[in-house]
């Protein structure tokens, strides 16, 4: 039995839900969901990403919307808790979901952002 997700668990901006929906009229219909994953990585440790899914596990976490479903592991789900999705478009063809208040792992990596800079 999945676990159902709330608010608390997963936030997403009104611009994040209505491209969700739009990308949902064009996938195919064995797709069950959007998946939030987690890999480790760079200076926060952290990062996430999302792809289509057609596999739902007993463990994981469903966040139910009208047109789609967010699903989302357990060991990613300790993550990202407080985390809000948002869809961010500019205009210039760089649009592109983002993770708001993403979880602060430390680890003082000075040069990222900078250019030639590399973690790891």
């Amino acid at each position: 039995m999945q676990n159902l997700m709330t608010e608390a668990d997963l936030s997403m901006t009104p611009s994040a839900r209505a491209k969700l929906a739009e990308l949902f009229q064009e996938v195919d219909e064995a797709i069950q969901g959007v998946r939030v994953y987690a890999a480790s990585g760079g200076c926060s440790g952290i990062s996430f990403g999302m792809t289509f899914t057609d596999v739902v596990n007993p463990n994981d976490g469903i966040r139910d919307f009208d047109d789609y479903k967010v699903v989302v592991d357990d060991a990613t789900l300790e993550h990202l808790r407080g985390v809000e999705i948002d869809f961010v478009d500019p205009g210039d063809g760089s649009a592109t979901f983002v993770f708001n208040n993403l979880p602060s792992a430390g680890g003082g990596c000075g040069t990222c952002g900078s250019a030639g800079g590399s973690c790891g």
